[in-house]
């Protein structure tokens, strides 16, 4: 089942060409929160195009996939991958519903500490509202282009799965434009959004399989 996406889609990210970053200030830090937070609460609905590099030690070049990602309010969320290969998942409510080339499948994960903390991290990074979650050390950035806020797992199950995990927004609307993350192993996942709409109507029967 594609990695088991693959086992939640997360375990993902590559390093992107940044520039010069340095710490945020205390106040910095309390401005930019406020600003994330308040673009947050106005976010109902995001329909975005995404680009993912999965970069892996062994393979000289990094395997590129994208789609369209969807999120409706308050906490559904659909990946769509459609190149090279059409694969889908939906977080709905306790349930992972995959869609691998046709081939159906569903997945409960609502006896998982594990699979809903990673479901609440999707969730969450979508909307780029992740600073009030006791399970993670957040250091903050900034830079000519760009804030970004670096989370570190406390809780050693997601850490065993997620070494680190960062957030890259615009500094004009505080929206998340680039999401990474960097597993244990030093491999990693980027995923960069693009042409994203906002606050337009999206129908329940999208996040059906």
């Amino acid at each position: 089942m594609r990695n088991y996406f693959l086992l939640l889609f997360f375990i993902v990210i590559g390093s992107s060409i940044q520039a010069q970053e340095n710490a945020m200030s205390a106040s910095e830090i309390t401005s930019f929160k406020e600003k994330v937070i308040a673009t947050a609460k106005t976010t109902k609905t995001i329909k975005t195009d995404f680009v993912q590099y999965k970069h892996l030690d062994f393979l000289a070049n990094d395997v590129k996939t994208s789609g369209k990602m969807v999120f409706k309010a308050p906490n559904l969320v659909k990946w769509e991958y459609t190149n090279p290969y059409k694969y889908s998942v939906i977080f709905k409510e306790d349930q992972l519903l995959i869609n691998d080339g046709g081939t159906k499948s569903k997945v409960d994960i609502g006896n998982s500490k594990l699979f809903k903390k990673l479901n609440q991290l999707i969730v969450n990074s979508v909307k780029g509202n992740m600073f009030n979650d006791a399970d993670f050390t957040v250091s903050f950035f900034k830079s000519s282009k760009y804030n970004k806020a670096v989370f570190i797992p406390k809780d050693k199950k997601i850490a065993s799965y997620i070494a680190s995990f960062e957030l890259l927004f615009n500094k004009n609307d505080a929206q998340v434009y680039e999401v990474k993350m960097i597993e244990p192993s030093q491999d990693f996942t980027r995923i960069i959004f693009s042409n994203r709409d906002l606050n337009n109507t999206v129908d329940d029967s999208i996040f059906s399989n």
